[in-house]
């Protein structure tokens, strides 16, 4: 578990060689190990208290104690559209396993039909675990839903830790996004004003005069799971590190690209399971007909580290992402107890190599580099990114299309892919089932994108994301320090009102082999703000020259978008007032991306055959229409878009 961290002088001495000692009295039950002491609620399960370093408890003194650390869950009845929120409180505890080197405990909460209507229709087994010369805890739940049981939505679950706010001031996710952040009292007026949104809120006088003027919004501190690894907070006096790491993707719901939240002004420090974050409804599972369900979510994370004097905290951060590599290292965890958590020897593996083939492109077939390949429920082709009940498995394939995904939890999935640099999904069509032990050889796949002609243009690059599109400066009466000059420069508040700045009175005109996307594609097609709460449908407009059109032939007009949020997207080609467009996706999506600073949602690719009586020899437009205007935040995010040509011509 790494070097034992060294108290600050004041603090009491670290014993990292003691061994585990449990003590459960009528109202707590406190783990300690020398270096660090748990304590939980008795038999609720709630992280009361966690003694480190000198300090009597990191965790807000000042809130009650059923607001500290926490499981949750956001639930809803049959034909009940509010989420009830529910702290999950447990009403036995027991003792797993104790000795010198181990303590695992449990608090369960048993759903029996008393409860109907009241309480979510699961049995839920919290469990948390605490290992001699660990600098740390683990915690993980156990849900499940009998055969029989009602039906219901569960909306979210997550585990959260709030820490104190006298301590706790800096907070890291990432080696470019950390910073010195706001103070809870910051957020409420009249030191803040809110904005567009309850999460988004302007520091007007914060505590640390330095903030002043800067958009606090826990939105901005979203991450893709894919890199959502390790992310907490620090105190510098004592040097101390509070972090969340999450070893493992497999429980979580919606795939690698799929987005959560991490820390925000609190402090507080979150471990996402499943929520509708950067989706909607799609990742919001329904259990219907009285289903059979069970799952595991975890084990995490919760690592403790301090420095001798303080000087450089980095160290804390540098140490803590060590510490996430040996934890993914470690994965699964073999002193997980319950026999729910499968350990490796009763996994199963998959490997094999993908290959992409497309004859406009190349005559031979290409590696597909840096594919993602993953294993998930079975299902259509790509449905693995709205799937929320099971386990995923992802990996990144090499540079020569080879992948290989490890410790597989037994069950039946399909496998599924898809490369950057092409459009569409691949699945294998076989149904795989994995037995504990399998190693599962697939030999080589072929990936065919979808495509029937030649491109005759292309705008942007099929990587599921607007990224590489216009995104503008913020308004500087908006600003996020931390994004200024940053990769993710998109995650600044308020982006969306720059269009109707940039395009005031006519919106986007792109004409291909003069404008460059990068600065001519604003990154999302949103609505133009006329006043206050009047906002405008907006038609883009992309004008490409024909040499000659091939009568009776077909063209294909390829369209993937990164994001919708109750949006629709109409096309026309060369007729921007007929009655009815030409193609129209009907209102879709809820992915909040724009509101969000998400830069993508959910991906979407529509295939549109072109008749070629709708294109002409010469200049050629085609309109592209958002007419969804009740909100500003009612818009769509390309990815890429293509025109094919017929075949030979």
């Amino acid at each position: 578990m790494g070097p034992p961290r060294a108290a600050s002088p004041a603090g009491s001495a670290v014993d990292a060689t003691a061994g585990v000692r449990v003590k459960v009295s009528d109202r707590y039950v406190e783990i300690k190990n020398g270096i660090f002491e748990l304590t939980l609620s008795n038999p609720d399960g709630i992280v009361t208290g966690v003694r480190y370093n000198g300090v009597d408890n990191l965790m807000e003194i000042l809130n009650k104690e059923d607001n500290r650390g926490y499981w949750d869950l956001v639930w809803n009845p049959p034909g009940q559209k509010t989420g009830i929120f529910d702290v999950i409180k447990g009403t036995e505890f027991r003792i797993i396993y104790h000795d010198e080197n181990q303590a695992e405990v449990s608090f369960t909460r048993n759903w029996d039909p008393s409860l109907e209507g009241k309480a979510v229709p699961l049995n839920i087994d919290k469990r948390f675990i605490v290992l001699r010369g660990s600098s740390g805890f683990y915690t993980y739940g156990i849900y499940e839903h009998k055969e029989g049981w009602p039906d219901f939505g569960l909306g979210e679950t997550r585990v959260a830790f709030k820490l104190r706010k006298d301590k706790f001031h800096y907070m890291a996710l990432a080696d470019d996004r950390q910073r010195i952040m706001p103070m809870p009292d910051d957020r409420l007026p009249p030191r803040g004003q809110p904005l567009a949104y309850p999460e988004a809120v302007l520091l007007v006088d914060p505590i640390n005069p330095d903030l002043r003027g800067e958009v606090d919004d826990k939105y901005q501190y979203s991450c893709e799971d894919q890199y959502n690894n390790v992310h907490g907070w620090m105190s510098f006096d004592p040097p101390i590190g509070f972090w969340q790491i999450t070893p493992s993707d497999e429980f979580r719901t919606g795939g690698p690209l799929k987005q959560n939240l991490t820390s925000h002004v609190g402090p507080t420090m979150l471990a996402m399971f499943l929520s509708a974050h950067y989706a909607g409804d799609d990742l919001s599972p329904m259990f219907t007909n009285g289903e059979y369900w069970k799952k595991v979510h975890g084990p995490v994370f919760m690592y403790l580290n301090s420095s001798w004097d303080g000087s450089d905290p980095t160290m804390l951060w540098e140490d803590a992402k060590v510490q996430m590599m040996i934890e993914k290292e470690s994965w699964p965890y073999s002193f997980a107890l319950s026999d729910d958590f499968q350990k490796t020897e009763q996994r199963g593996c998959v490997s094999g190599r993908l290959l992409v083939r497309d004859r406009y492109i190349d005559d031979g077939d290409l590696y597909a580099s840096g594919a993602y390949v993953g294993l998930a429920l079975p299902g259509e082709a790509g449905s693995w990114q709205r799937e929320c009940k099971g386990y995923q498995f992802w990996c990144r394939a090499d540079v020569d299309g080879s992948f290989y995904i490890r410790n597989i939890v037994t069950g039946n999935y399909n496998l599924y892919a898809w490369v950057p640099g092409f459009i569409g999904d691949y699945k294998l069509d076989a149904t795989l089932t994995i037995a504990s032990g399998d190693d599962i050889y697939l030999g080589d796949l072929v990936y065919q994108p979808p495509r029937d002609g030649p491109t005759m243009w292309e705008i942007g690059v099929p990587d599921r994301s607007a990224a590489e599109f216009y995104v503008p400066e913020p308004n500087p009466k908006y600003v996020n320090r931390l994004y200024i000059n940053h990769p993710d420069r998109f995650r600044q508040y308020g982006l969306w009102e720059r269009y109707a700045e940039l395009y005031p009175d006519s919106d986007l005109v792109y004409t291909i082999g003069q404008s460059d996307y990068s600065t001519d594609w604003f990154y999302a097609h949103v609505n133009r703000k006329v006043d206050e709460n009047t906002y405008q449908p907006t038609t883009w407009q992309i004008k490409f020259n024909l040499d000659s059109v091939s009568p009776g032939s077909a063209y294909k007009f390829r369209v993937a978008l990164a994001s919708s949020a109750r949006a629709e997207l109409q096309v026309f080609f060369n007729d921007k007032d007929r009655g009815v467009p030409h193609f129209a996706t009907g209102l879709i999506g809820r992915d909040n991306a724009v509101a969000r600073h998400g830069i993508h949602g959910l991906y979407w690719l529509f295939n549109i055959n072109v008749d070629s009586a709708w294109l002409v020899q010469g200049m050629n437009t085609i309109y592209l229409k958002q007419p969804r205007n009740q909100s500003p935040f009612q818009g769509l995010m390309y990815d890429y878009l293509r025109l094919e040509g017929p075949c030979g011509c």
